[in-house]
């Protein structure tokens, strides 16, 4: 793939603005998506406080950085489906209509997914759990509703999200116990039916690990094998400092995969989390009910990151995205969950209140030398 020299951009539309005081501008950064945009999208998860306008800050950043958007909460089951008797699309409207606005590539997330999603779903109006035949019923009245109601207009849906396990077997979910492993097959079919257009993807973490890569492929093909199309298998890539886990060669190795069996990815949910994880246990899960209880030791930046923690995260980010751009004749999206640090779920993952570094810009929305990092990977 040819590259071209990067466009420079005006002071006012980057985040550093100009020099006080002085005549002549600061010589200016290229942005994130203009970057990268011979090689993939790039895109950041977002909350109302940026499709509402509540942050001046983070609309700035989403605004002048990215050309693709996916909804933290506002299309899962929990807000846009919250009772039996009505869907609210309060939320998710003016997520729409923002990525509308600004020339967004509009993601959906997500369909079907274990978590965030109300009891009632799996039960009926005695609370005895569904059936099989009346949970495919209300999976198909859910996807055909939501996604039907934004066809044309979401590009893409995270139609399962985290459906497998460590070892690349199928998670036990409330889906799997009451449908069977054929849920992630219907949730495609019905999603392909409301949109035949739209592109439809399968979404999950720890793709890196090499059992939990290869199900995912494995689902993949199922998905495929049963005439159903699927776009990209998504990987979070919620990676870690710590003994930079995984390793830049394991990252590669997932997308060599991926690439082999013949499919696109996305990176969907990215971030580096600098904190210890308080047990082993939790060393590489996103699994979002983990916690654990606050140490001095998990929470040690409190007053500011170290400048030799800041140039690692630097190196880390700088050596990920060396891979993607190595495979970004398959990878079309690269997404960060998060636009800064203020408002990163890590600051409560999986310990509640501690202060995280994870993402490209700081509390104050200034970038850190890892978005300069990150840059210069570009080709």
């Amino acid at each position: 793939m040819r590259h071209g020299t990067l466009r420079a951009a005006w002071c006012a539309l980057v985040l550093a603005g100009c020099s006080r005081g002085s005549s002549a501008p600061t010589p200016a950064r290229a942005t994130l998506k203009d970057a990268f945009r011979r090689d993939f999208r790039v895109g950041t998860a977002i909350s109302p406080r940026v499709f509402d306008g509540l942050d001046s800050t983070d609309l700035r950043i989403v605004t002048t950085q990215f050309n693709a958007t996916t909804p933290e909460n506002a299309l899962k089951w929990e807000v846009v489906h919250p009772r039996p008797d009505g869907y609210d699309f309060s939320q998710a409207d003016r997520y729409v209509a923002f990525g509308e606005r600004y020339g967004m590539f509009v993601i959906g997330h997500t369909l079907v997914w274990h978590s965030q999603t109300p009891r009632w779903v799996f039960q009926d109006s005695a609370g005895n759990p569904l059936g099989r035949d009346a949970l495919l019923a209300r999976l198909r009245d859910h996807i055909r509703t939501v996604v039907g109601r934004y066809k044309g207009r979401i590009k893409g849906w995270d139609v399962v999200n985290e459906a497998l396990n460590e070892d690349g077997t199928m998670r036990r979910s409330p889906w799997q116990r009451i449908i069977g492993d054929d849920f992630v097959i219907e949730a495609f079919r019905y999603a392909h039916e409301a949109d035949p257009a739209a592109e439809l993807y399968y979404n999950d973490y720890n793709l890196a690990t090499p059992a939990k890569r290869d199900g995912a492929i494995a689902l993949a093909k199922r998905i495929r094998a049963a005439g159903l199309p699927i776009a990209a298998i998504n990987s979070q890539d919620h990676h870690k400092l710590d003994a930079n886990t995984p390793s830049a060669a394991l990252v590669d190795s997932e997308f060599a995969a991926i690439a082999a069996a013949g499919f696109h990815a996305n990176v969907t949910e990215l971030d580096v989390d600098v904190l210890p994880r308080p047990t082993p246990g939790m060393a590489n899960t996103a699994d979002v009910s983990a916690r654990a209880q606050m140490t001095a030791a998990s929470n040690p930046y409190t007053a500011g990151l170290p400048d030799s923690v800041q140039q690692q995260l630097a190196r880390r980010y700088a050596e990920l995205f060396r891979v993607y751009v190595k495979h970004a004749d398959i990878i079309d999206r690269v997404t960060f969950w998060g636009v800064t640090d203020a408002t990163s779920w890590l600051n409560g993952f999986p310990v509640r209140g501690r202060t995280n570094y994870p993402l490209l810009f700081d509390r104050q929305g200034r970038p850190k030398p890892a978005f300069d990092a990150v840059v210069g990977a570009a080709r």
